[in-house]
């Protein structure tokens, strides 16, 4: 029942997290949320779908998170006309040699911010498919590997429909959270124009790429009872039978939520997960996973009284399998 012990004291996360939001939270003000799920998600080995409306600070934002945690950071600026070799590189044919040598794109990277990921057509979305999934990117039938840690920051803007591709849900369940940026508040922007009335520094680092590959490599070592796997398997099983959804979660799903419950748990200072930490990542996983019936939006649910109601509907206190 005991598990290994984590290579690193639980401290060291929530140390790092503080770390986190101070560094950041002289850049941009009042999205300490989103700050720790990006982070969480990071030592998840996850990747993230930003979405809020222009102006919300989401670019600073995550060039300010890399720049703090002393990442590779490239950014991409998705447009209609973008190609598959812009995202990932291609062969040119260098004159002095004649020969074609690999130009690698942007993707090559430690952290990915791809701005405005469904305003590129599906072919150049799907380029970043096999960089989300296997860490790697093949290029005319040769397969590179990707820096490490390697994590895409996605944006998207919720309100304009005019010359924008929906993501299809093949690339959203590759997204371990949808994290909704929204406006801070009345006294946060006050704050804001003060920070912004003079010159502002990027962040000096507070950590490693190799200091964050160990936290990522400690995360599976978070103890989780049978009871507590069951637990996430059920609620996963129940949302695909929910009378009010078209779709629910996929197994990728339950594999994630386990992963982001045991991150969760290191951010709250345990090494061992709680049902109060799968609870807590429910909605932030499977939020952009479970589609609604058309008749169940007219009637006024949405994907947080649903992830509610499976909260509610599955029994807490599960029989350990043996």
């Amino acid at each position: 029942m005991n598990s290994s012990p984590l290579p690193f004291p639980t401290s060291a996360i929530r140390e790092l997290r503080l770390r986190l939001q101070e560094s950041i939270g002289r850049i941009v003000v009042g999205q300490s949320h989103v700050i720790d799920q990006m982070l969480m998600a990071l030592l998840a080995s996850g990747h993230v779908l930003l979405e809020g409306v222009p102006g919300t600070a989401k670019t600073t934002l995550c060039r300010s998170f890399s720049a703090a945690l002393g990442l590779h950071f490239e950014r991409i600026q998705f447009t209609p006309d973008l190609l598959p070799s812009d995202v990932t590189g291609t062969q040119v044919l260098d004159r002095q040699s004649s020969d074609f040598v690999l130009r690698k794109g942007p993707v090559f990277c430690q952290l990915l911010l791809a701005d405005e990921l469904n305003r590129a057509p599906a072919r150049t979305q799907s380029s970043l498919l096999e960089a989300m999934q296997e860490k790697q990117v093949t290029i005319e039938g040769k397969t590179l590997p990707l820096p490490d840690p390697f994590m895409v920051l996605a944006t998207q803007n919720p309100i304009e429909q005019e010359g924008v591709y929906r993501l299809p849900e093949a690339q959203l369940d590759r997204f371990l959270f949808r994290i909704l940026v929204g406006y801070p508040d009345r006294e946060q922007e006050i704050s804001m124009l003060e920070v912004h009335s003079k010159p502002v520094a990027s962040p000096t680092p507070i950590c490693t790429a190799e200091q964050i590959l160990t936290f990522q490599k400690g995360v599976d070592q978070v103890f989780c009872s049978n009871e507590l796997k069951e637990y996430v398997i059920d609620l996963v099983r129940t949302s695909r039978t929910h009378p009010d959804l078209v779709l629910g979660a996929s197994p990728r799903a339950a594999i994630y939520l386990l992963k982001a419950s045991r991150v969760h748990a290191l951010i709250e200072g345990r090494a061992f997960v709680t049902h109060a930490d799968v609870q807590a990542q429910l909605l932030p996983v499977l939020g952009h996973r479970i589609i609604l019936k058309p008749e169940s939006e007219m009637d006024g649910l949405t994907v947080q009284s649903i992830a509610q109601r499976l909260v509610q509907t599955v029994p807490v206190v599960q029989t350990a399998s043996t």
